[in-house]
């Protein structure tokens, strides 16, 4: 059997209103798990509960109720443990400064109790890339440098899972190469890595499996090549110069609709035809085109479709 990194059960979460508005129930009794040693996505829109999700993993927001274990301990029973065994590197670039790289490592670590002995700040640095920036303050640092020390300060006290929240959002190719470097060798190693994330590309390269939250609940949770399975729709849109006729021979499996605008779009799997296939058989029907694009499905799309579906742990 598994070991799980995380164990969440019924975890509710509800907000006061404000101004005489009702209270927000922002996480409506989840049920997940997370196994030791993976990468685990979490994707959903904005407002579907990840950041209280994650906060809430953290120790930085109280549950309402439900039951937390993070590596076996109960945040009940055992909140310094529990905190002690993750690390959290936040979407927000929110730092002190006048700090320095190798100062606010430092005192990260005094505030998880790690004994200056043991402490690996010329260790991260090394890693995060910013060794030559150590006793640079942290406002003449770019926003990719401060993110990069952003990731130094969740792991100075070493922790067996490590949270990314949003880490690519707004930087470049390099930075961004570096980070996934890192993250793998980091799981290669045994750290558990829970990331969330609006690009869909990055959780079907890095994630081994995906949760998708929706309205405070998980609507679904898969491996990702089923999940990625699931959205592989994509939509060939035509323009015709004239009316189409009403037969139009298609390749099995793609589907048509006819739109009010005269736009003739095709639905189609990317894993199974290609777009050059169906420009064939439209103009085999005699079919002159005056434009031709593509749409892609975007995770609103696929979370209207999953939440028609009953949730799921």
């Amino acid at each position: 059997m598994t070991e799980q990194a995380i164990e969440i059960e019924g975890l509710r979460k509800t907000y006061a209103g404000e101004k005489g508005e009702p209270p927000k129930e922002a996480l409506k009794g989840i049920d997940l798990t997370i196994p030791q040693g993976s990468i685990f996505g979490l994707l959903g829109p904005n407002g579907a509960g990840k950041s209280t999700l994650i906060n809430i993993l953290a120790g930085l927001v109280l549950k309402t109720s439900g039951r937390v274990k993070i590596w076996g301990f109960d945040q009940d029973v055992n909140p310094r443990m529990s905190r002690a065994s993750i690390g959290v590197m936040p979407q927000e670039l929110n730092m002190d400064p006048f700090f320095t790289p190798r100062g606010a490592l430092d005192v990260q670590a005094g505030l998880y109790g790690v004994p200056k002995s043991q402490r690996r700040t010329d260790e991260i640095l090394r890693m995060i890339g910013l060794e030559d920036k150590a006793e640079a303050y942290a406002r003449s640092l770019s926003g990719g440098m401060r993110r990069r020390l952003l990731l130094g300060k969740a792991l100075v006290h070493n922790p067996r899972i490590l949270v990314l929240d949003e880490p690519t959002a707004g930087v470049d190719i390099e930075l961004r190469q570096m980070l996934w470097q890192n993250v793998r060798k980091l799981n290669a190693q045994g750290m558990t890595i829970i990331l969330t994330t609006h690009y869909l590309e990055e959780a079907e390269q890095m994630c081994d499996e995906i949760a998708i939250i929706n309205h405070g609940e998980v609507v679904i949770r898969d491996e990702t090549k089923k999940l990625v399975a699931r959205m592989d729709a994509k939509t060939l849109v035509l323009q015709p110069e004239s009316p189409a006729p009403a037969d139009i021979p298609l390749p099995q499996g793609v589907e048509l609709d006819r739109r009010a605008d005269g736009t003739l779009a095709f639905g189609y799997s990317r894993t199974r035809h290609s777009p050059g296939e169906i420009l064939e058989a439209v103009r085999d029907a005699g079919i002159r085109i005056r434009d031709v694009n593509t749409e892609e499905p975007n995770l609103e799309d696929v979370f209207l479709d999953l939440t028609r579906a009953k949730p799921a742990a």
